[in-house]
């Protein structure tokens, strides 16, 4: 259900992807050692959260500062790559579990660059 308080970048179906990866790795991380709440379980959920954050920051600039937001979230998408495969190293997660997070970084990756693309074909018609 929509609020009535409701922001056009919640429309986007890449942020949508986002939000629901960022909450996969809150739900991941909830297994991880204590000691790890500082370390890698912090870094995790930092850069899967960073992803939708870039989005929505960059979705009420001009075509060329949202690219640059665009950016920030590919790169926190693959800190994720990153993370996960620390975790299932560390015996956190399991091999499916890393494989489910490499593929939906791999979505999110290509939806990125995609409307990236899309944004600098704008550009270019004005």
């Amino acid at each position: 259900m929509k609020s009535i308080y409701h922001f056009k970048f919640e429309d986007l179906i890449i942020y949508n992807k986002a939000i629901e990866f960022g909450e996969s790795v809150n739900e991941q991380i909830q297994t991880f050692p204590k000691e790890e709440a500082n370390r890698l379980s912090f870094q995790f959920i930092k850069a899967a959260d960073a992803i939708a954050l870039h989005i929505a920051e960059g979705s009420a600039s001009s075509k060329d500062q949202f690219n640059k937001h665009l950016q920030n979230a590919w790169d926190s998408a693959h800190e994720c790559i990153v993370c996960s495969t620390k975790a299932r190293l560390r015996g956190f997660i399991t091999k499916e579990q890393d494989e489910l997070n490499r593929g939906d970084i791999t979505e999110i990756s290509k939806m990125i660059t995609s409307f990236k693309r899309h944004l600098k074909l704008k550009q270019m018609e004005k």
